[in-house]
């Protein structure tokens, strides 16, 4: 048990985004599992590790019949712990990123689980089979894996990281050198790590070492290597020139780049970049790209492919805080939570003359330590007006801000010790003749080692979409393992075109959200401005009432009842769990999250006609309600789950393949009095099945079909069965032997479609899906 929980276990199938594992041979190698930072050192695990794997490569072996196998692991030691000499350093590896399995003769395409739910009823040998791995393989002739898995140790180091920037004479348009710099600063002055080495190169058509690998120790330090940001731009771009200058910067100290980082920020082209990608990918340093403006080398992003790094854009746009988002984005990836900065607040808005900039940051019990508040604006020479007001009623005035000597259109004010717990009040008066663009960001870190903070990652389910194809946006919240529930969450898409678009995310397990109440908030994009890149932030918040899960809830799956020789048993009744293990309160709380850049390609010029249909109905309940059946779901949307459809579309069988294969074929319902609500509403349906006498034991299938005002149809949603058993009933205790109560009162509704009858209930499956890729799963028969 020690080792799982020990363990982030990174599994990185190749069908994960952003995934490095090889497939060679039907082996997979570079699988990377790490050991949880605050771990005290103990080798026991390690070793367990290594036989779990084992294990594990002989069961994946047999049950994909002779085609995978575990070749070669890695696995990530803390860095606190003893190295010795079979140790290697991280290269881009971080610690961010079965008995047989069921066929079509074996398959219950009956049982309501995951598998069914999202693989359109289909056994996982069959959603093996149309993988790529499966394509290019053929079954090894052996009776066991012809490897024994390979194990390589590896540890993290201290933190190293090169500031790579570009200062062409494109940086003077919309004074983005300015901005550069704000960002930058911030970077290291609140973002990088204690403990970490920074080095500084400038580029435009040749490279520059503007300061050496300085170690950060102290807030000196940090202040220092803000003088050395650079604040004159000329020339052109070469952008192969300054990546090797970084890599010379960090070889000054450290005999191989492996583990290192690079900040690339560049906003122009570079027609040479394809020099140095070969270069790049085997360096074995990781390299972050911030693409500035709308001008900025299309090829950049094959930097960070490559070496597995983070990916930004940021616009021109004055009320965005792209720039600054992104590097405020990078932090470090050793695990180490409690090390890193955490985005309170980040938001910017236009501010008429002697106008107010009004706002509240929840500091909560989570964080406090390492408290910045940084007030940003584009025009004055001399700060607004500011008062921010602690909960407790402390005052702070402009003049608690320190402005710094180079960086004239910034303010900073740090916290001493941990910040007050409650409502920040900041109030901002634009003292400018002109209306001017006022930024409010905050960043903290943990408040200490025992409560771990709330933290967000925000991604995009594909990194280049193609139009039509829609893109999802997720952001996971949790606190620890343990996922964040009942947060509002706000996902911002700005383009260098056209308004900002924003979205609300949700975790209700209908449209684009796979499964409700995990902790992921999930919306489908269709609202696309034209090609090219796009920027990702998210913004969340938590009131009193938002909870965390306190356990994992068990997913095993409740059987009411049985039939034994034609006669129907009731199993007692599920037992609930209480609110106290289920939940905990986690009070209010503000934060903020850049989910970096994605690109789109063919968008039609001159705008698009509608091409989203309604999304998949995937909730659909059904059960017997006296003699009517109700159905209930979640509205999908006119686009996808944007909007509100037109109608829909309602059928039933007695047999689940056929409605699911030949859905127009099955009998209709009359839904000429269903009006359909707004996207995310719960629908509710009612009806009396016409003709047709309701018999004990009687078993229905029914999907829905939703339609939009274009005629465009969503997929058949989920199919359902409602069943109808009478128990048989007790005698009296002071009436005849063959006195019964006969009044057809004491009912027993099974509801299909939150569980299934026992009829086939001998077959049950567990089903796990990873979310990001919603590419398939497995399936464990017990």
């Amino acid at each position: 048990m020690r080792v799982f929980k020990s363990l982030v276990l990174l599994f990185l199938l190749p069908v994960v985004r952003g995934s490095m594992v090889q497939l060679k041979n039907g082996g997979y190698e570079d699988i990377v599992i790490a050991i949880k930072p605050e771990l005290p050192e103990d080798h026991n695990i390690i070793r367990n590790i290594q036989d779990m794997v084992k294990e594990a490569s002989t069961y994946l072996f047999n049950a994909t019949k002779q085609r995978f196998f575990f070749k070669a692991v890695k696995i990530i030691i803390p860095r606190h712990w003893c190295t010795n000499a079979e140790c290697l350093s991280v290269k881009t590896e971080s610690y961010d990123k079965v008995v047989e399995f069921c066929d079509q003769s074996t398959h219950n395409e009956k049982a309501t689980n995951m598998q069914n739910k999202m693989c359109n009823y289909k056994s996982t040998w069959e959603v093996i089979m149309n993988s790529p791995d499966f394509s290019n393989t053929s079954p090894i002739n052996s009776t066991s894996p012809p490897f024994e898995t390979s194990f390589s140790l590896l540890q993290t180091k201290d933190r190293v990281v090169c500031l790579v920037l570009d200062v062409s004479l494109s940086m003077t348009v919309y004074d983005r050198i300015q901005h550069l710099y704000q960002a930058a600063e911030i970077f290291l002055l609140q973002i990088i790590e204690k403990g970490s080495w920074v080095g500084i190169v400038t580029f435009n058509s040749t490279a520059q070492i503007i300061c050496h690998l300085r170690q950060i120790v102290s807030e000196d330090v940090r202040q220092n290597l803000t003088k050395y940001l650079p604040t004159t731009p000329e020339g052109a771009t070469n952008i192969c020139e300054g990546v090797r200058k970084g890599f010379e910067v960090i070889k000054q100290k450290y005999s191989d780049l492996d583990g290192s980082e690079i900040v690339l920020l560049t906003d122009g082209e570079d027609r040479g970049m394809n020099s140095c990608l070969t270069e790049v990918k085997n360096s074995g340093s990781t390299i972050h790209t911030i693409a500035l403006g709308s001008s900025a080398a299309p090829e950049l992003e094959q930097f960070s492919n490559m070496t597995g790094g983070l990916k930004f854009y940021a616009t021109d746009k004055l009320d965005s805080n792209a720039l600054i988002d992104a590097f405020c984005g990078i932090s470090s990836r050793s695990g180490n939570i409690c090390e890193q900065s955490i985005q309170l607040e980040s938001t910017a808005r236009s501010v008429a003359v002697k106008q107010w900039m009004n706002g509240t940051v929840i500091v909560d019990f989570t964080v406090g330590k390492d408290t910045f508040f940084v007030v940003t604006w584009d025009r004055s020479t001399s700060p607004p007006d500011i008062l921010l007001r602690d909960p407790k009623g402390k005052e702070y005035r402009t003049s608690n801000f320190t402005v710094s000597n180079l960086n004239l259109r910034t303010v900073r004010l740090r916290i001493a010790g941990t910040a007050e717990v409650g409502n920040w009040l900041y109030m901002i008066q634009n003292n400018h003749t002109e209306s001017q663009v006022i930024s409010m960001i905050v960043t903290s870190r943990p408040a200490s080692l025992t409560d771990p903070p709330v933290i967000v990652k925000a991604h995009v389910n594909k990194d280049t979409n193609n139009f039509p194809n829609p893109m999802v946006i997720y952001a996971e919240v949790s606190q620890g393992f343990l996922p964040v529930l009942c947060a509002t969450v706000m996902a911002t898409v700005e383009q260098d075109t056209g308004s900002a678009v924003e979205l609300k995310l949700l975790d209700d397990g209908s449209g684009a959200d796979i499964m409700k109440n995990d902790g992921i908030y999930s919306k489908y994009f269709t609202s696309f401005k034209g090609n090219g890149r796009y920027n990702l932030k998210v913004h969340i918040q938590g009131r009193n009432q938002t909870v965390r899960l306190g356990c994992r809830q068990s997913r095993a799956l409740y059987v009411p009842g049985y039939i034994e020789n034609g006669e129907i048993k009731m199993n007692a009744p599920r037992p609930e769990p209480s609110d106290e293990e289920i939940q905990t309160k986690l009070g209010s709380f503000n934060r903020v999250a850049s989910g970096g850049s994605f690109v789109v390609k063919n968008v039609p010029s001159g705008g698009f006609t509608d091409v989203f249909p309604p999304c998949k109905i995937t909730d659909l309940e059904a059960q017997f309600e006296e003699e009517k059946i109700h159905l209930s779901w979640t509205a999908p949307g006119n686009d996808l789950d944007e909007g509100q459809a037109d109608r829909y579309i309602i059928k039933m069988s007695e047999s689940l393949l056929d409605l699911r294969n030949t859905f127009e074929d099955a009998t209709s319902v009359n839904t000429s009095s269903l009006v359909p609500k707004p996207a995310g509403t719960k629908e509710s349906f009612q009806f009396k099945r016409e003709n047709v006498t309701i018999e004990n034991g009687i078993i229905i299938y029914f999907a829905i079909r939703a339609v939009d005002n274009a005629s465009l149809t969503s997929e058949v949603s989920n199919v359902v069965q409602a069943a109808l058993f009478v128990p048989p009933k007790e005698s009296l205790p002071d009436s005849h032997p063959t006195d019964v109560i006969n009044d057809g009162v004491n009912v027993s509704i099974i509801v299909i479609g939150a569980v299934i009858p026992v009829l086939i209930a001998v077959s049950i499956t567990i089903c796990t899906l990873y979310k990001k890729n919603r590419k398939g799963g497995f399936e464990l028969r017990l």
